[in-house]
């Protein structure tokens, strides 16, 4: 398989929010980059093509993008500020 990622990226297990338009999600941050992330959600149904991830713990707000999307997880770029 052709790596295609810029950076690479490290395995985590973190509780994040997809934050957009007042609301927020739960997630789990799986992986995360300087550019990216994958995201495990109950349901990608209803969230949106770009939004806010807060991982809590580390004290990000990050402005991304979905690139991809699975029943249950999605991969994510982050965009600049």
């Amino acid at each position: 398989m052709n790596e295609k990622r810029i950076a690479s990226r490290h395995r985590v297990l973190k509780a994040g929010k997809i934050s957009f338009d007042g609301s927020t999600i739960d997630c789990s941050v799986r992986n995360i980059s300087r550019t990216g992330a994958a995201l495990e959600v109950a349901s990608p149904i209803g969230i949106p093509q770009t939004f806010i991830l807060v991982i809590e713990a580390d004290h990000v707000r990050q402005l991304c993008h979905v690139i991809w999307r699975t029943e249950k997880r999605m991969g994510v770029a982050f965009d600049q500020n």
